[in-house]
């Protein structure tokens, strides 16, 4: 059979290509990809095969000059192979390894969803919580991490984490959420305050069901800065309240964190409402479910947002 060379320039010659085309096929009996094929196929293609595939050849070699000269092409983060098929020449797109990573960390993103906290909550990371007297938080927070995985439809208790401003309470919620979601798992983490705030906005656009079915029904629910605002009888019975009741019943994991004690949030935040009126009971109904979802855990150390 004639080298690729030959039936190219046949080619060339029998047809009026353009210029680009003829640099195009010229760089085709150049390629060096091109020629390793052709060589371990050439008992299976003849010269009509190799013609008929000359389109193919084009698509091949351009699609790899626009990556060598950093264009963007028809199918951004694939690479082109040659194939053979019932004697015909194809060009096959196969996902590189740099684009396979990035959508691997775009779905590893997507499994949390952050409502009204910092974007650097994102990329917090277990590795990066320093114990420094926080061990038995860090110790906790792996536990859960290492025995959800084991059995992810068993109920597993939260963490209710008290503590100082800029202890690293947020960080490590978001940094076990990060961790599951690596392995799959999907988590919301919600600014408590600023979810409150929404819940109020939602009232005039009808909304309410749907904002708080969006969160109650969460398979891991995170509940930061809870008692940092002050609370409505409304948004503590009907919304809260319910949001914990599902989840007490559904047995969902649940995670808070807060700067208040527990006896702090029952006492000063979920007691006495907006107008200063006291309703104890209902404070205790909503700290029977908290409890019931999460143990708490006083996080100490210096503030290390300044």
């Amino acid at each position: 059979m004639e080298s690729l060379s030959q039936i190219l320039a046949e080619q060339l010659k029998d047809n009026k290509w353009g210029p680009r085309y003829q640099k195009l096929i010229t760089a085709a009996e150049r390629d060096p990809d091109v020629v390793e094929f052709l060589k371990q196929h050439q008992g299976e293609l003849t010269k009509d095969d190799i013609i008929r595939s000359a389109s193919k050849l084009y698509e091949f070699v351009n699609f790899k000059s626009q990556l060598a000269a950093g264009e963007k092409t028809f199918m951004p983060g694939y690479y082109p192979y040659l194939t053979l098929s019932n004697h015909h020449i194809e060009v096959t797109y196969t996902p590189t390894k740099e684009f396979v990573a990035k959508q691997k960390q775009k779905e590893i993103k997507q499994r949390v969803k952050v409502i009204s906290l910092p974007k650097s909550i994102r990329n917090a990371e277990l590795s990066e919580y320093t114990p420094d007297g926080r061990e038995e938080i860090l110790d906790a927070a792996l536990r859960f991490f290492q025995e959800f995985q084991k059995s992810p439809h068993e109920f597993h208790k939260g963490m209710y984490l008290e503590g100082s401003f800029g202890v690293g309470k947020t960080y490590l919620l978001g940094a076990l959420a990060n961790a599951l979601a690596e392995k799959g798992y999907s988590t919301t983490l919600v600014h408590f305050p600023s979810f409150a705030v929404k819940m109020k906005s939602s009232i005039s656009s009808n909304s309410t069901g749907e904002l708080i079915d969006s969160v109650k029904k969460a398979p891991l629910l995170m509940l930061d800065d809870i008692g940092a605002d002050q609370m409505s009888s409304w948004f503590r019975d009907d919304v809260l309240g319910v949001i914990l009741q599902y989840r007490m019943q559904e047995e969902l994991p649940t995670f808070f964190s807060s700067n208040l004690s527990l006896q702090q949030l029952e006492e000063e935040y979920l007691t006495v409402n907006s107008r200063g009126e006291a309703e104890p009971l209902k404070a205790k109904r909503i700290m029977e479910r908290l409890r019931f979802l999460a143990d708490d855990y006083h996080v100490v150390g210096r503030n290390r947002r300044n």
